[in-house]
């Protein structure tokens, strides 16, 4: 498997001829998106109403919910709490080729017990850590100890070009791998690598 990271959110999974893709960065962030079809398109932030963003995704998943694209298993689960009469939020559990990842796109608050369970086995995991408007830093540290992937890889914090204000992610990195890891332009793994993984992995990413 091949993750690739185009800033905030936005992750391209590949495996083989499919690749899912994951949030797309606002326009206004500075960002640039990436181009191409995807074959799984996958939201953790809605708006009401629900836009058609990726055209040129062949299967898009909104919202909670199972899926099976492709051979990817998806499972949604909104965050009630935390979604609003404009929007709603969705953390997804998907799992391909026997390999689990955990998406928590924008949550910017402790995962509730009867959500994070679904959480407990993931392999890979996903989460901000650039603090407001996402969550607490510190709660980060601790929820990522808490579920002990094999491999942790950060989102959403500053980067060089991000216009939206954020904190880098130099105190998450540090509690978790002692600040150590030096970013990779992509990062690649098969199942049987994770194996190896005694201790959480963290990966960061170039974009």
């Amino acid at each position: 498997m091949i993750v690739t990271w185009y800033g905030e959110g936005c992750f391209k999974f590949q495996n083989g001829e499919t690749t899912l893709l994951t949030d797309l960065p606002d326009m206004s962030s500075g960002l640039t998106a990436p181009r191409g079809k995807v074959s799984v398109y996958v939201k953790t932030l809605t708006p009401w109403p629900t836009e058609d963003e990726h055209n040129n995704a062949e299967v898009m998943v909104i919202g909670a919910g199972e899926y099976d694209v492709q051979g990817v298993r998806i499972k949604g689960f909104e965050l009630a709490e935390e979604s609003s009469k404009n929007f709603f939020k969705t953390i997804y559990v998907v799992v391909w080729d026997d390999i689990t990842i955990g998406l928590l796109g924008h949550v910017s608050s402790p995962v509730p017990p009867a959500s994070l369970e679904h959480f407990e086995e993931i392999d890979v995991l996903v989460t901000p850590a650039g603090g407001d408007p996402f969550i607490d830093q510190k709660e980060l540290i601790k929820l990522v100890k808490q579920l002990n992937p094999k491999i942790y890889i950060p989102s959403f914090y500053k980067i060089n070009g991000l216009k939206r204000k954020s904190a880098d992610a130099k105190e998450v990195l540090e509690a978790l791998n002692g600040g150590s890891e030096k970013p990779e332009e992509k990062f690649v793994f098969k199942k049987k690598d994770l194996a190896e993984i005694k201790k959480t992995k963290v990966v960061t990413l170039k974009t």
